[in-house]
């Protein structure tokens, strides 16, 4: 491990599973103070711990990326534990499906509401900071869907699509701050989130849940689902100093998947 991210605070949102928790646990690898939030304390207190035994202090928030209020009080919270946020990786997401014909409209919302409006709250509350010292890298997870279409996830795609229009807007408002703002686009990573969409496609089709995860795994020219810490190891790149030129990027991590 590296310790090119010494000194810097980094949060993660969505940090108690999955790509979150590897990303949490890779800057602390390299270095940084982490701080991660999730709707359930249960869940963030062992990955908190994990980041402390990395020789690295940690600072664990229940926080709802769909509450306002909860939102606007983390910079403060975390500025007080670790110090104000020098890195801000927004990993809260959800995913769900439904056909067109017959969408829920609360379905739809939800999905805007956590993977894009979420998004903006955060960085709403955490850019202000990162202007006035004039520092700061915001990664954000969006997902291969964010640049192409697939059957029965129109609202999930509609706001991965949406995300990645943010931060590319916010990448040229915020250039001049020394503030760079990216995408990583990961195609299907083998994650409890992952596992809960097969478990729902097993569930409406009537198929075996090993062969729709081998359906998915076709997805990648790889033939396999991508792992957690794959996607971890870009977020700790583009955290770092040696990508300070890296800004309004979406760097796909799917196998080759999609190549644009």
């Amino acid at each position: 491990m590296t310790d090119s991210l010494t000194g810097r605070v980094a949060l993660v949102t969505g940090g108690s599973k999955g790509i979150g928790r590897a990303v949490a646990l890779a800057l602390a690898g390299a270095g940084a103070d982490v701080a991660i939030c999730a709707r359930k304390m249960a869940e963030l207190e062992p990955v908190a711990e994990e980041v402390r035994a990395l020789g690295r202090r940690s600072f664990a928030a229940a926080c709802d990326v769909t509450d306002g209020e909860q939102v606007s009080r983390l910079p403060a919270a975390i500025a007080e534990a670790l110090g104000p946020i020098d890195i801000l990786v927004n990993n809260a997401g959800a995913s769900e499906s439904h056909k067109f014909v017959g969408h829920p409209d609360d379905l739809w919302a939800r999905m805007l509401e956590i993977n894009l409006t979420g998004v903006y709250r955060v960085c709403k509350a955490v850019v202000p900071g990162m202007i006035e010292r004039k520092r700061g890298r915001i990664i954000t997870i969006a997902s291969i869907s964010s640049k192409v279409g697939a059957r029965y996830v129109a609202a999930y795609t509609a706001s991965k699509h949406g995300v990645l229009g943010l931060m590319r807007a916010l990448a040229v408002e915020l250039n001049s701050y020394n503030i760079t703002v990216n995408c990583i686009c990961p195609g299907y990573v083998d994650t409890p989130m992952t596992d809960a969409n097969v478990a729902n496609m097993a569930a409406r089709t009537g198929k075996p849940e090993a062969e729709i995860r081998k359906a998915i795994a076709s997805g990648n020219p790889q033939g396999r689902l991508i792992a957690p810490d794959e996607v971890a190891a870009v977020a700790v790149m583009l955290a770092g100093e040696a990508a300070r030129s890296i800004t309004g990027q979406a760097i796909n991590v799917d196998g080759g998947a999609v190549t644009f």
